[in-house]
């Protein structure tokens, strides 16, 4: 069992994770089923971000791939759930708590000393090419989110002025 005293920077990270998660729930909160699956932006090529539904849907993916990357590298195999488009933001609101939970989970069996690696052979290497420690790759995680409600926000103000 972990001591919580070996966990003061994994607390952080986890309650930063944390914060960014619940101000996203906080702006999806009030999403009609219209929106939500409303073609935003016709013009991208990447199909994650053509509508709020599939940003929430690659944003959930992402929680748990950043998840099972940490828990492989820690020899706990573990296999990234199936990505679904949902139907409502009730729906992406419980995903979004199970992210939460799944990362929780994931990092009770992290300590401080294991957050930061500077030898290359020692990180984790991404679907994406990216070489991150742990602590980087939560931080990537963070970021991750971060930029995603602000491009939802964005588009909530597009389809406003659409309506």
């Amino acid at each position: 069992m972990n001591d919580k005293n070996n966990q003061n920077a994994v607390s952080a990270l986890l309650a930063e994770y944390e914060k960014a998660i619940i101000e996203l729930q906080y702006v999806i909160q009030e999403i009609s089923q219209d929106d939500l699956i409303f073609t935003v932006d016709q013009e991208t090529k990447n199909p994650d971000c053509k509508s709020i539904q599939t940003i929430l849907s690659h944003v959930v993916s992402s929680g748990y791939s950043y998840c099972v990357y940490i828990l492989n590298f820690k020899n706990k195999n573990s296999i990234r759930p199936e990505k679904v488009n949902r139907s409502s933001i009730v729906d992406y609101i419980n995903d979004l708590d199970n992210v939460l939970k799944f990362t929780q989970e994931t990092f009770a069996i992290i300590e401080d000393d294991a957050l930061e690696e500077c030898e290359a052979s020692k990180k984790i290497r991404t679907s994406w090419g990216q070489l991150y420690d742990i602590e980087q790759l939560m931080e990537h995680a963070i970021v991750h989110i971060l930029r995603h409600r602000r491009q939802i926000q964005k588009f909530k103000t597009t389809i406003k002025q659409l309506h």
